[in-house]
């Protein structure tokens, strides 16, 4: 099992930035992706994959609406991954969860196996 905990949200202005972080613990040696997830804003959508990263191999993927505004990181070492959020615009503002992925490099939820309790953040001026 891999236990995983968000950290970093909060409210911002738009065009801010904010940080958010993702502490994997447990059988971390298993894991083979991290991914940034949004929970959806109409009813009835899922998590939104926003960017993954492939911990073995560091290929990532970004969303289109968050290309070259948002990046992903990794620190093995620790056992994090980051998500560096600029620019931010009010619709942005979603919870925004953290999880891994035992065997794809998809950023597709269905593919993540353990997820985070997530972190709000909130962009309005």
């Amino acid at each position: 099992q891999v236990q995983v905990v968000e950290s970093g949200g909060g409210l911002v202005q738009p065009g801010g930035s904010l940080r958010l972080s993702c502490a994997t613990s447990g059988l971390t040696s298993e894991i083979y992706s991290i991914g940034w997830f949004r929970q959806g804003q109409a009813p009835g959508l899922g998590r939104e994959g926003v960017s993954c990263i492939s911990v073995r191999h560091g290929g990532t993927y970004y969303a289109d609406p968050v290309k070259d505004r948002f990046t992903i990181s990794r620190d093995n070492a620790k056992n994090m991954v980051y998500l560096q959020m600029n620019s931010l615009k009010p619709e942005n503002t979603t919870v925004y969860y953290c999880a891994t992925s035992y065997k794809s490099s998809s950023c597709l939820a269905a593919d993540y196996n353990y997820w985070g309790p997530g972190t709000q953040v909130t962009v309005s001026s």
